[in-house]
């Protein structure tokens, strides 16, 4: 995003309604120079999920007697993927977000044992692409990543990952976990017009992320700690992206836990029934895209920081960042909507605790139904509380808490 001036769009009270197809003309200004925190609360009616711990359900406990593992997976007792999701959210999900049938799968990961579930099958399996399940005996195992598994542009078109609830892919600290990219001719090229072409259509659920770091990787202007994204289609149900990490700083890198650049013919990235928490980037601590639509239906966004600082374009003497606590979005024409979810404890040091949402023509829409969103401060500059948002009139709000 080159933001070379601001709209300031002033909110002190939320009100609900429904988006035009322009916004009205405000004067032009900078965030910082022109706008003050917003403060105070701001609901609109029935908040839809309580204030206890949501998707805390129980999981039986690990058993012993899997023989050996290897180095790569072992044995993880309770599986970081359990209880995702907003179990309060109860919107209802199209066909194009619902997990995809694995039945009859193309290829499997594993021989029933934590020792067969290594970081070399999944980097095979997800070259090879297809339906791919897991077989890692009956207890949860952390599969610890040892390369970065890459999907091959001329395999598929579908490329699924389901863990079954079971298992975990962890990036250790180390490295980003999963990478599909229609533009990098290091995967293939399979068409001439590689930023809007229909595969391969990447599927993850079933699954944990966790401990993915893309700091360094520069590719397409970087970010996606744990996954990222640049053409096809792409979707993520029933899963949970944990303490995951990209760049520090950086006017416009983001996406500790998924960063995606372009999708098919415009259409929306799908996050359905999961949880996104402890995630650190300079902007984006969970999402982050660039003219990229997203549908984030009954999930949780939990205690992910934007840790950059002097937002974008970057304030002179500054490396940029701090922008979209949760959710950093950029480019023209694109929409979020945002449903049955919780956004909460996130945190940005410059604007848009909750979410950060620019459309630099101002055509962009952002629609947030039936949700929670509460204590995400932006530390400075917002328009509403948790937002900061320049599009098309003003962000619409329909039964949900704002504050």
């Amino acid at each position: 995003m080159r933001l070379r001036s601001f709209n300031a769009l002033i909110a002190f009270g939320v009100a609900i309604a429904t988006l035009t197809a322009c916004g009205p003309s405000v004067p032009s200004a900078d965030p910082r120079d022109a706008q003050a925190p917003v403060t105070g609360a701001d609901t609109a009616a029935s908040p839809t999920e309580p204030e206890q711990e949501p998707g805390a359900q129980a999981t039986p406990a690990a058993r012993t007697g899997l023989g050996s593992p290897s180095p790569s997976a072992t044995p993880s007792g309770t599986p970081r993927g359990s209880g995702t999701g907003n179990p309060s959210g109860r919107v209802s999900v199209p066909a194009a977000g619902r997990a995809v049938d694995t039945s009859k799968p193309t290829r499997t990961v594993g021989d029933g044992t934590a020792a067969s579930c290594t970081s070399a099958a999944v980097v095979r399996a997800v070259a090879a692409g297809g339906i791919i399940t897991f077989d890692c005996g009956p207890d949860p195992v952390t599969i610890r990543m040892t390369a970065t598994a890459k999907v091959r542009n001329a395999n598929g078109p579908q490329v699924v990952l389901d863990g079954g609830g079971k298992v975990t892919l962890s990036g250790q600290g180390k490295r980003r976990i999963l990478y599909m990219n229609t533009c990098d001719p290091l995967q293939g090229w399979t068409t001439s017009h590689c930023d809007n072409q229909d595969h391969p259509r990447l599927t993850v659920q079933n699954l944990t992320f966790a401990d993915g770091d893309a700091t360094g990787q520069g590719t397409d202007g970087g970010g996606g700690g744990a996954i990222f994204v640049r053409g096809g289609r792409f979707k993520v149900v029933n899963s949970r992206f944990v303490d995951n990490r990209c760049d520090r700083s950086g006017p416009d890198v983001g996406g500790a836990a998924i960063r995606v650049l372009d999708q098919h013919d415009d259409q929306p990235v799908y996050v359905v029934n999961s949880t996104f928490t402890g995630g650190s980037c300079a902007n984006g601590g969970a999402l982050s895209s660039i003219g990229v639509s997203w549908v984030v239906l009954n999930s949780v966004l939990r205690d992910n920081e934007a840790i950059g600082t002097g937002a974008n374009p970057a304030r002179s003497g500054t490396p940029g960042g701090g922008s979209g606590g949760a959710v950093y979005c950029d480019g023209n024409t694109f929409s979020v909507r945002i449903a049955g979810t919780v956004i909460e404890g996130n945190d940005a040091r410059e604007g848009g605790g909750a979410i950060f949402f620019v459309s630099n023509d101002r055509t962009g829409t952002l629609r947030i139904e039936n949700s929670t969103l509460r204590r995400n401060p932006s530390r400075g500059f917002q328009t509403h509380p948790g937002i900061f948002y320049l599009g098309a009139g003003t962000p619409t709000f329909t039964t949900s808490t704002i504050r």
